[in-house]
């Protein structure tokens, strides 16, 4: 294992302040721990007020941590070395409206000490990585925002960073535009950058990152790849459609008929519960519903059900979604 490019540990932020009753303290992050790797792209979620801009803001060395540590590629954050290897794009990214997309990334370079030619060659380089090639003489006027959101990835990558740090960009755009800037953020993925995404956005997340970590109130909830966030007690809904071999030979039977043939011959344990049988309409299928952590229960049930001459058509198992993750932890904070 090499060592992480982002290093949390421990870190704490509380903002001093005043309110009518008198001195009013708010612990934006409280002992939150992660780690991204090289080539990650890592996801940090959790509704308003979780800590997550705060947490972004303390990476890039915006704001001073009240405790605890943390460092990008093995520097501490807010140190020049660090800072030279990372692209921010920021939630709200304004470029001045005289500017096109050729002359922003220009100045966008300058800032980086870059110098002529490397800005030329590099600009060329990401119109034609984000899609604005063909429009990089425009004014940014007549962008629509998923064009400038690209062109915040651009302004971004500009210095060529290791690390790129995105905060909610996908946040305001249509379904065109969120789409736009998630094929960027793919390439960028498949190119070999870390990247660390703040969104609220689950369906953006779960279609992009390869790890997400959970915040609610300033404390880390969870975190890991997306697949292994659910509790080992999560049951997952299991689909089976079977072409039945009802007793007497009845292929119009009911579902009620068929559920009760299969609950005396499967003998569904405890740790499944068989709750619907209804019959497809129209066809002489019917599906099984039944709710299950374990998936050794899902192989009997299925060998079984072939053990009596049940035909079996099709089987799902629909396990928790990130959604259904994220509303499980917040909702207990």
């Amino acid at each position: 294992m090499t060592d992480p490019i982002v290093d949390v540990c421990d870190l704490r932020k509380t903002y001093k302040g005043w309110s009518v009753r008198g001195r009013r303290n708010v612990d934006a992050l409280q002992g939150v721990s992660l780690q991204a790797q090289a080539g990650d792209v890592f996801g940090l979620l959790g509704p308003n007020g979780a800590g997550k801009t705060t947490l972004i803001k303390t990476l890039l060395g915006v704001v001073k941590p009240s405790g605890g540590t943390a460092s990008l590629f093995g520097q501490p954050v807010g140190s020049n070395a660090a800072r030279q290897r990372v692209g921010y794009l920021p939630e709200s990214l304004r470029v001045d409206r005289h500017h096109t997309a050729r002359t922003a990334l220009h100045f966008y370079g300058r800032l980086s000490q870059m110098n002529s030619a490397d800005i030329a060659r590099r600009t060329d380089e990401l119109l034609e990585l984000v899609g604005l090639r063909g429009r990089d003489c425009e004014s940014v006027r007549r962008f629509s925002k998923g064009m400038y959101q690209r062109l915040g990835l651009a302004q971004a990558l500009m210095h060529d960073p290791d690390l790129l740090v995105l905060d909610e960009p996908t946040d305001g755009l249509d379904p065109v535009g969120r789409n736009e800037v998630r094929k960027v953020i793919e390439r960028l993925r498949d190119l070999g950058k870390t990247i660390f995404l703040n969104s609220h956005i689950l369906q953006e997340v779960e279609l992009v990152c390869t790890r997400v970590a959970i915040m609610a109130g300033g404390k880390l909830l969870a975190i890991g790849p997306i697949d292994e966030l659910a509790s080992p007690t999560d049951a997952a809904n299991v689909f089976v459609d079977i072409r039945a071999a009802v007793s007497g030979g009845d292929s119009g039977a009911s579902g009620r008929f068929v559920f009760d043939q299969l609950t005396s011959e499967l003998a569904v344990t405890d740790s499944a519960s068989l709750s619907v049988v209804e019959k497809i309409s129209g066809t002489a299928t019917h599906r099984i519903m039944m709710s299950t952590p374990d998936q050794a229960e899902v192989d009997r049930v299925v060998d079984q059900l072939r053990q009596h001459g049940h035909s079996i058509v099709r089987l799902e198992n629909k396990r928790p979604s990130l959604e259904d993750t994220f509303m499980r932890l917040v909702g207990q904070n």
